[in-house]
């Protein structure tokens, strides 16, 4: 039983007793496991079979008739994801050459299986070692861009950045989620918000979370000095009536703030400020 996936191997040689000789090698090799998918008997034929599908190492011919092995090999240089390459030839003469093209290896004919399982090894090392990376570049990412919210808009997923969220407010049976940009519609609870996202928001309302971040000004609205709508909205006469609202920032909305959430309000206000 092998713990990896087997090796992919396209062998590329004009003659067709070197290619079933080194197929017979690679399926001799017991460690790392590795499977010849294709054979080709000249470059183009490889360039043709490459449109379609991909392998994760050639073993390349240098000398054959029309384009050789080391024109393959500079080609394949513009090829994403590119397969490792090794050579195997006759003519040790290429061998500067080959490793200028990054090859991993430079097997000269007759090939021992020891030689090839050698050169299988580093394969198979730089792709654990490219998995690695791509592994910790996609856990550095998702470090930089924070959090998310995930939200289902018409059968898409939209993700959308904690640290874009000015607030969430509740209207109806839904939420609304304000970005600097953009209103979306999400499901949810915003007692299920609260408890998840922690200090960054605040509880200035019943119907509304806001990021502390940005929050700008505390302000006594009455309800008839024409103040902001969102202090005086109906239905809110019980927590509402004192008139007071806090204003989001870029947006410049007014949110209602119940009256036991007043002196939390300045708190946030007072350390942000400091």
């Amino acid at each position: 039983m092998h713990l990896q996936p087997a090796l992919k191997v396209l062998i590329v040689d004009d003659e067709p007793l070197a290619r079933m000789r080194l197929r017979g090698l690679v399926e001799s090799c017991a460690e790392p496991h590795a499977e010849v998918v294709a054979e080709a008997g000249t470059a183009s034929q490889a360039q043709q079979w490459l449109r379609d599908h991909g392998c994760d190492l050639i073993l390349l011919d240098v000398q054959m008739p029309g384009p050789d092995g080391l024109q393959l090999a500079d080609a394949l240089r513009e090829r994403e994801p590119r397969p490792a390459v090794v050579f195997v030839t006759a003519h040790a003469e290429h061998a500067l050459r080959a490793f200028e093209l990054e090859a991993i290896d430079y097997l000269t004919k007759p090939v021992r299986r020891e030689r090839l399982q050698a050169a299988l090894a580093r394969v198979a090392q730089r792709i654990a070692e490219r998995a690695a990376a791509r592994s910790q570049q996609g856990a550095a990412d998702a470090a930089a861009e924070g959090p998310v919210i995930n939200i289902s808009d018409r059968g898409r997923l939209i993700r959308v950045p904690l640290a874009e969220v000015l607030y969430f407010k509740a209207e109806l049976k839904y939420l609304t989620l304000r970005t600097a940009s953009q209103s979306y519609v999400m499901d949810g609870s915003l007692s299920e918000l609260e408890q998840r996202l922690g200090e960054r928001f605040l509880r200035v309302h019943r119907n509304a979370l806001v990021a502390k971040a940005a929050v700008r000004e505390l302000e006594r609205h009455a309800p008839s000095d024409g103040g902001s709508p969102e202090a005086a909205e109906a239905g809110e006469a019980s927590e509402g009536a004192e008139g007071w609202a806090v204003r989001v920032a870029t947006v410049n909305e007014w949110l209602s703030v119940s009256r036991r959430q007043v002196a939390a309000v300045r708190e946030a206000l007072a350390a942000a400020s400091g």
